[in-house]
């Protein structure tokens, strides 16, 4: 498999090692390089881009700027980002937009190789996860949990609650909810909108695990949970070609 990869860094010694680095990786192919955030999105707009190695601070646009534009993007599926920095401060920044990793600088060939390794890993796992034509064969998410990526079949979630910076996903057969870095509008662009909808502003439903339905609430098994009222129209559009 070959990861399609830009490089993105307004020091030119950086941007330079980080090319030099990815052509001596057989499985990354370098689609452009570019001294700046802005720069780099033209490519982003025209070209599938699979991995970007991203500076955090340069002018105009910072590196957590353009990833958080991208995180905004209806993109079923988005660059993942490396971000490359002399700082060690951004690493909560860096998580909070889904960066698949982080390298300090300076770092060696063997440090980006490491990373890049990750994101193949990521990539592959990714495609094997992705919906077949078959019906019948399952459908998988592929999540971040605690630095390291675990397969949830999809048929299997209940329900999930988005929190401030993370959402809990609950599952059939286990009390025990998986817990990712994440925002809930970021995984609603990752499931069917025929089998799970947005209830409430906190929460999305799979909708044949449903139980129950209630003038302002349905259930799933014991749980109860409200519909939001801008939810409201579009679940009682769902709910009447059953009636």
């Amino acid at each position: 498999m070959i990861l399609n990869c830009i490089a993105v860094d307004d020091e030119p010694l950086a941007l330079g090692l980080i090319v030099s680095f990815i052509a001596q990786t057989p499985f990354l192919k370098l689609a452009g390089s570019f001294s700046s955030g802005i720069k780099a999105l033209e490519i982003l707009n025209e070209q599938a881009i699979d991995l970007i190695f991203l500076d955090i601070q340069m002018p105009d646009l910072s590196g957590i700027q353009l990833a958080r534009i991208l995180d905004d993007k209806s993109a079923v599926v988005k660059p993942r980002v490396i971000f490359t920095t002399a700082f060690n401060n951004y690493a909560i920044e860096g998580y909070k937009v889904d960066a698949l990793d982080y390298l300090l600088k300076p770092f060696d060939y063997e440090e980006f190789l490491k990373a890049a390794s990750k994101a193949l890993s990521y990539a592959e796992k990714l495609n094997a996860g992705k919906a077949s034509s078959n019906p019948e064969q399952e459908e998988y998410l592929f999540l971040k949990v605690e630095y390291q990526l675990i397969r949830i079949a999809v048929k299997d979630i209940l329900y999930i609650e988005g929190l401030k910076d993370y959402v809990k996903i609950y599952l059939d057969h286990t009390d025990k909810p998986v817990l990712t870095l994440t925002s809930l509008k970021a995984l609603e662009q990752k499931l069917s909108p025929g089998k799970f909808m947005r209830v409430h502003r906190s929460y999305i439903v799979q909708l044949e695990k449903i139980t129950a339905v209630t003038k302002n609430a349905i259930n799933i098994g014991e749980l109860s949970i409200s519909i939001g009222d801008q939810y409201k129209e579009a679940f009682s559009v769902y709910l009447s070609k059953w009636l």
